[in-house]
């Protein structure tokens, strides 16, 4: 793949053989966004665990405390009280039935999280199949199984994001947008980090956080010291 001139322009001011202290790291990040949009920052991690194992599985989710820059859409599935109170705490979409018609009949994807209380499970099950592999299934690990609807309204839209291992023992999270600034961007990514090593399973063995890079949407990966984290 050829690369463009920005982004040949920006590795060169990256040293691909160094490991960088995670403030430096942060700061270089947003020095290599170049593109004519606000890049979106994401940090990739690789763990030192085996995610075919259920005992050394890496999930769950965090605030960011500078929220992810990015404008969320939730869809609440929910009755009564707590259907009402979703709404109350700005939920773009709330419902039952009618929604899982609309998502199986017509496609329909309008949202960024969904949020369930525990008896609507039964309702989405059939919609584990389409929501299941864009990571939008409702979990009790990441928050989104819940009776208090307005929390997990308000914190979805707060910035809160779900960490969760891929079939390569690496976590990939946005952690906020290049316009935030090196001192943001740097406190999202202590508070991930700190919630991925808080999270680390009793049956990892040996180094448990083997490599962490962090890069723009268009811009190249930075290596953060690993040892330097937490």
């Amino acid at each position: 793949m050829k690369k463009g001139k920005k982004y040949i322009a920006c590795a060169e001011l990256v040293d691909s053989s160094k490991l960088y202290d995670p403030a430096e790291a942060m700061q270089l990040v947003c020095e290599t966004s170049k593109a004519k949009f606000d890049e979106t920052i994401e940090v990739h991690v690789r763990l030192g665990v085996d995610s075919r194992h259920a005992d050394q599985q890496v999930r769950g989710a965090v605030v960011l405390p500078n929220g992810t820059g990015k404008k969320v859409r939730t869809l609440v599935f929910a009755r009564g009280d707590k259907a009402k109170a979703a709404e109350e705490a700005g939920a773009e979409y709330v419902g039952a039935e009618e929604y899982v018609e609309k998502i199986t009949k017509e496609n329909w994807f309008e949202f960024d999280v969904v949020i369930a209380t525990p008896d609507m499970m039964g309702v989405i099950g059939r919609l584990g199949k389409v929501l299941g592999p864009k990571g939008l299934m409702p979990n009790p690990k990441a928050g989104t199984v819940t009776m208090d609807t307005a929390k997990a309204v308000a914190e979805a839209k707060a910035g809160k994001i779900e960490y969760r291992l891929d079939k390569t023992n690496i976590i990939h999270c946005p952690i906020g947008k290049a316009s935030f600034g090196a001192e943001k961007i740097a406190e999202n990514f202590a508070t991930l980090l700190g919630a991925i090593i808080k999270a680390k399973p009793a049956a990892a063995k040996g180094q448990y956080i083997k490599s962490c890079t962090v890069a723009s949407t268009m811009g190249p990966g930075i290596k953060v010291n690993a040892a330097k984290i937490g």
